[in-house]
């Protein structure tokens, strides 16, 4: 069964791949052979498991959140899963529009375009340094660069189940998705704005049913 998970970029956005290029940039974006920036679906999958434990921790009675808790424990795994205790969900990389993935790989290997000019022309160069408080100067030697993704790109993530997910796994997963808010490298600098929506396979957004969905079976706990 396949759920697709949108995200849409609302702010600049640095999918951070732990390095950079020498003389360039510090902090370089995650791409793919063809300059396409994407991000790796373990990363997506860490971020929206967080933001599901967040709000479970919050919820005023024990009972709920043990009863969440489980749930979470079924959709993303634990750490260090045996096979009856691993992930229900798998989440895919999330990338841009097949369509136009499939047009650059086109123009790309005909030799039309170059993986470079893709990739500066969905990314731009971003710089910043650190400021001393006491005097207002930025400090020595703390000028960094890093490439983010331009803004109003959506992003389309697959997240396949062996088996077809219950309704509770569907609420918590569309309370996390809504959640999600901040991701990659620089979220908590300003970077990284989202906004993200949950798609069964016909690519209806089921996020608001679920939601309301999550609310009633609160209170029947």
């Amino acid at each position: 069964m396949i759920y697709k998970l949108k995200i849409k970029l609302l702010s600049d956005t640095t999918f951070g791949r732990g390095d950079g290029v020498a003389g360039l940039v510090d902090q370089e974006v995650e791409h793919d052979i063809y300059g396409l920036p994407y991000l790796r679906g373990r990363t997506l999958k860490g971020l929206l498991s967080e933001e599901c434990d967040n709000l479970i921790n919050v919820l005023p009675d024990e009972n709920q959140r043990n009863y969440w808790m489980s749930i979470a424990c079924n959709l993303f795994g634990i750490p260090g899963s045996k096979l009856e205790t691993i992930a229900a969900m798998h989440v895919g990389d999330a990338y841009l529009p097949d369509d136009l993935r499939q047009a650059v790989a086109y123009e790309v290997d005909n030799q039309q375009l170059t993986n470079q000019d893709i990739l500066y022309s969905l990314t731009t160069i971003r710089r910043q340094t650190a400021i001393n408080h006491e005097n207002g100067v930025a400090e020595k030697g703390s000028l960094r660069s890093f490439r983010v993704v331009i803004r109003k790109l959506e992003f389309q993530a697959e997240l396949l189940f062996e088996n077809q997910p219950n309704e509770a796994m569907l609420s918590l997963l569309s309370v996390g998705t809504l959640a999600l808010r901040r991701l990659g490298s620089g979220r908590n600098r300003g970077r990284g704005h989202v906004c993200c929506s949950l798609h069964d396979a016909d690519e209806k957004n089921i996020t608001q049913q679920y939601l309301e969905l999550f609310g009633k079976v609160l209170e029947t706990i």
